[in-house]
């Protein structure tokens, strides 16, 4: 019985220590900044005068709403905010391009469907404690119409970030003086 047992027991080490070995390392450049990341922070991230983090917080979380985003988790003590929204994916030139293949014979091609669109903000107090710092960062996931998950991106286009911060001025300001 104990020969049983210790002989299971080498076997199951000696299983384990052979996984043990399939586990790949992160790469140390992939833990490196570079040029890129301090363009995406700096387009993510503003500033604005005003210690006040709530007031920031439900200009934020309202802004979020006007422009459609349902807030999914609203954390104020630690200044974090994170909304979604359902949108349709369905693009023009993908159906025409499933319409041209099924005619020629070649079957059904699954084509973008949905889409959910996450944004995440975060407040923190400047170092300065004179200011307020607001990131904001955008994600989509697309999924094809056989339900599989075609593309899971951040979004990086400029015009979304000066969009966002300029509406979030305004109903800063709107916040601030009660408006």
């Amino acid at each position: 019985m104990m020969k049983q047992r210790k002989c299971a027991f080498i076997l199951f080490l000696a299983f384990a220590l052979s996984f043990s070995g399939c586990a790949g390392t992160i790469p140390p450049e992939a833990l490196q900044w570079n040029k890129e990341t301090l363009k995406e922070r700096q387009q993510q991230t503003r500033r604005y005068d005003t210690q006040k983090e709530a007031d920031v917080l439900s200009a934020c979380a309202s802004l979020l709403q006007d422009l459609g985003f349902t807030l999914d988790e609203s954390e104020t003590e630690l200044g974090m905010l994170l909304g979604s929204k359902d949108r349709s994916a369905t693009n023009a030139a993908e159906v025409t391009a499933m319409i041209f293949i099924a005619l020629l014979g070649g079957g059904a091609m699954p084509i973008d469907d949905v889409q959910k669109m996450r944004a995440s903000v975060i407040t923190h107090l400047n170092d300065d404690g004179t200011s307020m710092l607001v990131r904001v960062t955008f994600q989509r996931v697309v999924w094809n119409t056989q339900g599989r998950v075609t593309k899971s991106e951040s979004m990086k286009d400029p015009e979304i970030f000066q969009e966002f911060f300029s509406k979030l001025s305004k109903a800063i300001f709107l916040e601030a003086h009660e408006i």
